[in-house]
């Protein structure tokens, strides 16, 4: 079941940030996202619950050191995943 994927604004911004820095990191971050609407706890995601203040949250690798922080949410009557941040491990957690 493919899930929508709904951005935040720190989401975005986030994005645009670290696509300035390396723009070879586009590609990379749309096939992780496509992967991740598809199947959110796919292998190569290594997808997990977060803890302490991100409880309820989850995480996903994109590549080496990048994560995607999420939620699953409700919108218009079916899933969704909300991506919430984005960055590397030290700015996300």
């Amino acid at each position: 079941m493919k899930r929508l994927l709904l951005r935040s604004t720190a989401f975005v911004r986030a994005a645009k940030r670290a696509i300035k820095r390396d723009p070879q990191r586009a590609a990379g971050l749309q096939h992780i996202l496509d992967i991740l609407s598809a199947d959110a706890f796919h292998p190569q995601l290594r997808t997990h619950k977060l803890k302490g203040g991100l409880e309820g949250h989850w995480a996903c690798s994109v590549g080496h050191d990048l994560r995607i922080v999420f939620r699953f949410v409700r919108h218009d009557g079916g899933e969704a995943i909300l991506l919430e941040s984005f960055g590397t491990h030290e700015e996300v957690y």
